[in-house]
């Protein structure tokens, strides 16, 4: 399997895991489970120490101009964000109320992860540190780092990133087909993930037409602006894409994003410090699907759309999503708030929300990470001749 290359295995396992749920009997479907529990926290543990070793020598590698280009960075992404926001906003207040009948509201749809199988046995492996925190970190060191003229701690940070891609080299990227083939395999033997796609396929699919052309202006931008091709840069971050496609985790996918990026033509210092950076910060997939399921939810529930109201959630979700955590399910976690106190909706409303969500949750995600490489063009380009390119000779190790 070594020759075959990452996308190729990828989809393999995405077809076996709904192969295999069709007619794996519980018991073995839990083994697989139970790998997925102790995979899924290892990652839980070891993103963190991704965001900090990536970011922070990235950072501090930018030279004392680093403050600004981390504020460019964070406003592209932003405006990513918002942009997503609003064109789902526009299509959903127009389409939806032609397409969905307010006669019956949230009903008895419950959270597809009461319906996943369960591990036979968890080993706890806490973070060192939360996610924002390690964010936070990374800029303060960082930044710091570029104000002195020492050298022993960005060796030691340094350091630190050939040991995390190491890492990621040799046990993230060889395990993840196989952990992709356990999400898939849950899903299908829980079977109401798919209850769940069938009441919203007409939703699902808008929204998942606003996702491709998300990255379509996207890339017809970065283009515009950097010069390269986007239709080749598209299909070169393929790879990122499908990885996304089935961990659901924009952390997760760090690596094979980075690797894409470069092989874009992107500077490998500014893909190492845009491409970490915005998987925290930029999910604006994320917000096409959380701004859309939350206007089809109000016109399934009869519920006005007060479209001051909604503009202002966008810009909410542009800010609270920098706080969700690269794993997945992360975002509509940490929207499930705004959504009680901005929209009031009840705890049904929300329970389906997030089921909704959860159940697609990969095709926002893939869009997420698809962006990230978008923006890595745009500051590569206005950064150009300004940052020194680093050795990323870890990352060949990442089977393509």
């Amino acid at each position: 399997m070594k020759k075959v290359g990452l996308l190729p295995r990828i989809l393999i396992a995405i077809a076996l895991g709904i192969v295999c749920g069709l007619f794996f009997p519980e018991s073995v479907a839990r083994v697989f489970v139970t790998f997925n529990g102790l995979f899924g926290n290892f990652l839980s543990f070891i993103i963190p120490l991704i965001i900090i070793a990536l970011i922070t020598p990235a950072i501090s590698e930018l030279g004392r101009g680093a403050g600004k280009w981390l504020g460019i960075t964070a406003a592209i992404a932003y405006g990513s964000t918002l942009f997503a926001g609003f064109l789902a906003l526009a299509v959903g207040t127009t389409v939806f109320p032609l397409m969905l009948r307010p006669d019956s509201g949230p009903g008895t749809l419950g959270n597809p992860e009461d319906a996943l199988l369960t591990p036979y046995f968890t080993i706890e492996m806490t973070p060192v540190f939360g996610v924002m925190t390690a964010l936070v970190l990374s800029f303060v060191v960082g930044v710091g780092l570029t104000l002195i003229n020492g050298t022993t701690l960005l060796n030691g940070f340094v350091e630190m990133r050939q040991i995390v891609e190491k890492t990621i080299s040799a046990i993230i990227i060889p395990l993840l087909p196989l952990y992709i083939f356990g999400i898939f395999l849950n899903m299908t033997v829980a079977g109401q993930v798919w209850n769940i796609i069938v009441t919203f396929v007409g939703v699902i699919l808008l929204v998942f037409a606003l996702t491709v052309v998300v990255l379509l202006v996207q890339y017809g931008l970065a283009g515009a602006i950097s010069g390269h091709n986007p239709i080749k840069a598209l299909g070169t971050m393929l790879p990122a894409y499908a990885t996304a496609l089935g961990t659901s985790s924009s952390a997760a996918t760090i690596p094979v994003t980075l690797r894409q990026a470069i092989k874009v033509g992107i500077t490998p210092a500014v893909a190492s410090f845009v491409i970490p950076l915005c998987a925290t910060i930029h999910l604006a997939g994320s917000t096409v699907k959380i701004t859309a399921f939350s206007l089809a939810i109000m016109v399934l529930s009869g519920m006005p759309i007060d479209l001051p109201l909604m503009i202002g959630l966008v810009f909410m979700l542009g800010i609270t999503m920098v706080a969700a955590p690269g794993v997945p399910g992360g975002a509509i976690m940490t929207a499930a708030g705004l959504l009680s106190s901005m929209l009031g909706f009840t705890e049904p409303m929300v329970g389906l929300m997030i089921a909704t969500y959860i159940a697609i949750d990969s095709f926002g995600t893939a869009t997420n990470v698809t962006g990230d490489a978008a923006i890595a063009m745009v500051v590569d380009k206005l950064s150009a001749g300004r940052i020194n390119e680093q050795p990323t000779a870890a990352l060949d190790g990442i089977p393509g």
